[in-house]
């Protein structure tokens, strides 16, 4: 189905969140940082990225800002998956060009059917 990359620097939700998406027929790099995230969406041009907000080093949202200002994934689909919930915290992550934001702790269906919407709203 899709390539997608999964940035978290919570080892265990990584995990829990590749699992899911390949149990949905997903292809999934998965990565610890924001840095990271970018790297990869760079080299791999993927269908979607799903970053977390707060990570070590370059955060979600500096992430998205990245892949915001390059050609190759200005139009990239991001999903944030974040423990921050505020509305600032929300209206922050639209700001740098969200599709999407997730707050944790989330239901796996609920992420799949988000994945899979933000998906079809890209034609991916």
């Amino acid at each position: 189905m899709a390539k997608i990359v999964v940035a978290d620097d919570d080892e265990d939700i990584r995990e829990l969140v590749a699992f899911k998406l390949r149990q949905n027929g997903h292809d999934v790099r998965s990565v610890g940082d924001g840095a990271a995230a970018v790297t990869a969406c760079l080299q791999e041009l993927p269908d979607l990225a799903l970053l977390d907000v707060m990570m070590p080093g370059m955060s979600g949202l500096d992430a998205a800002r990245a892949l915001r200002q390059e050609q190759a994934t200005a139009r990239l689909p991001i999903i944030m998956l974040t423990a921050r919930a505020q509305e600032s915290d929300v209206e922050q992550g639209f700001a740098v060009g969200a599709d999407d934001y997730i707050t944790k702790p989330f239901s796996p269906r609920e992420l799949a059917s988000r994945v899979a919407a933000v998906l079809a709203r890209s034609g991916r």
